[in-house]
């Protein structure tokens, strides 16, 4: 029997808690939505090709392709091979990072001091994640930060600010090809990514409608 995808059907919709981490395939013309439900809340994540993981998303590749370090609507989210992963068709934050990568235990003890050892970081949910999909600490590169404010300063510093982000916002990606996405719902409390309060974030993933080809909604 053959099953015909339905225009804005939804294939799964997701509430990821505070601190928790997801993944899925995400087929070749489906939209991924990330909702930031209650502000603020960083949200980590990696891409890659779902037939070939070593073809997988490439910050630099990236960057220089759209010759800015922020993502918004338009960005496209390329491959290590500079291939697309996934485009932005939607975004009512403004701007997301590519530089502030993923907490740790060892960045955090580094950062904030060996009491935080034992919390957990990002780093945990992308191998969690990512073990399900037979991916290992080798598997994890740069990532991106949806919802994440990191300034450049005129001298280059980087900076973890308050967000700018708000409860409702989102972020709307197609993907370009079939991709495995890993999301690690950030639970860092030493800096203000998450306004040191970590929440839920809602993972939305739909078969697009007549109008999503170009983008719009």
């Amino acid at each position: 029997m053959t099953v015909t995808a339905l225009p804005g059907l939804v294939v799964r919709d997701d509430t990821v808690p505070a601190r928790a981490g997801w993944s899925a395939v995400v087929r070749k013309g489906q939209l991924l939505t990330l909702t930031d439900l209650h502000g603020n809340q960083a949200a980590d994540f990696l891409v890659y090709d779902a037939h070939d993981t070593s073809v997988r998303y490439s910050a630099p590749d990236t960057i220089q392709a759209q010759g800015n370090v922020f993502l918004t609507t338009g960005s496209v989210l390329l491959s290590n091979e500079h291939t697309p992963l996934m485009t932005v068709v939607e975004d009512t934050c403004g701007r997301h990072d590519t530089l502030g990568g993923a907490c740790s235990k060892e960045s955090n003890t580094l950062r904030y001091g060996h009491h935080t050892w034992s919390q957990h970081a990002c780093v945990e949910n992308f191998l969690g994640e990512g073990a399900k999909h037979g991916l290992g600490k080798r598997d994890l590169v740069s990532n991106i930060n949806w919802f994440m404010n990191v300034p450049v300063e005129e001298d280059g510093t980087l900076g973890i600010v308050d967000g700018i982000s708000a409860p409702g916002l989102k972020v709307v990606l197609r993907a370009e090809t079939d991709v495995l996405v890993l999301l690690s719902n950030c639970p860092q409390i030493n800096n203000p990514c998450n306004g040191f309060d970590p929440t839920a974030v809602r993972m939305t993933i739909t078969e697009p409608g007549e109008n999503d080809e170009d983008g719009t909604r």
